[in-house]
């Protein structure tokens, strides 16, 4: 499969496939930073090229702490994407985000604890000197985000547009005093996979927005706190929606311009290029084949 597909998927809890793919091709890719969560689906809807991972693996079998993000994020890289969709669950910290809405976020928290958060200056897969200072003021792609919140809408489904999401370590569920916390720092939606995913896809120079689908009130509702029952019971439902937007978004996805962060690591890359190794840009050639061409 030589021809770069442009537009990739992401899918959370619920989102295990996309039954609008068609001509549907397995590919394994392999990464400098090991193995992505599963093989991803390339294939096409109304004529784009899509290709589809399943983040936690067919079966839903590695946890949030246990995925290996930058294996994801790189192997979409590798296939050629430019734009990339996130399907995520997530629960709601306030009421006016009601189970079954989706959310396309505008900001990003990340308080996580045991994650990976850079392709660069990691000695253990030969970036070390390598230092990257990526922009994250606005964390998803304002572009990307619009057509997410269009496509949605077109498709029947309520979309908040814009709102802060906090990523948690997980696997487990917050405390109420946790949610009452994030409450109180503004936050508006939880959830456990966004981060380290939205800044790895900035380093790879993507465009990446969000469907955040709710499908709990997190601790803030006493009649119902979070539990696996009560995520699982929307889930379905939740995913339904969130793959007629995909669809709807590879359609507004048509004939789009480069993506507006394609050369956001051309003043990130804070490092003496001299102190660049030939090894160096050859092991992620796409990311820095651009910048530092070898003879």
């Amino acid at each position: 499969m030589n021809e770069p597909v442009r537009i990739g998927v992401i899918g959370g809890s619920g989102v295990y496939q996309i039954d609008a793919l068609a001509d549907l091709e397995e590919v394994t890719v392999t990464t400098p930073f090991g193995e992505p969560s599963d093989a991803y689906f390339v294939g096409t809807i109304r004529g784009q090229r899509v290709a589809f991972l399943a983040r936690h693996g067919r079966g839903h079998v590695i946890s949030p702490t246990r995925l290996n993000h930058r294996a994801n994020i790189y192997g979409f890289k590798r296939l050629g994407v430019e734009y990339l969709i996130s399907a995520n669950a997530c629960g709601s910290l306030r009421q006016e985000f009601q189970p079954g809405t989706v959310m396309v976020p505008s900001q990003l928290y990340d308080n996580t604890r045991l994650r990976t958060l850079s392709f660069f200056d990691d000695p253990a897969v030969g970036t070390a000197g390598i230092v990257a200072h990526i922009a994250f003021a606005h964390p998803f792609c304002t572009w990307l985000s619009a057509i997410c919140v269009q496509a949605l809408r077109d498709t029947g489904t309520e979309a908040h547009d814009g709102g802060n999401f906090i990523t948690i370590e997980g696997p487990r569920f917050s405390s109420r005093f946790e949610s009452d916390t994030f409450v109180q720092w503004g936050a508006d939606i939880i959830g456990m996979t966004t981060s380290p995913e939205a800044q790895l896809a900035r380093e790879a120079e993507m465009s990446f927005a969000v469907m955040a689908h709710i499908t709990d009130l997190d601790t803030i509702d006493n009649e119902e706190s979070v539990s696996v029952e009560v995520v699982l019971s929307r889930v379905k439902s939740n995913a339904a929606k969130v793959s007629a937007a995909v669809v709807r978004a590879v359609d507004l996805l048509a004939d789009a311009p480069p993506s507006p962060h394609a050369h956001e690591l051309q003043y990130s890359i804070q490092s003496d290029t001299a102190r660049i190794a030939p090894e160096q840009i050859a092991l992620l050639p796409e990311l820095l084949g651009k910048y530092f061409p070898t003879a």
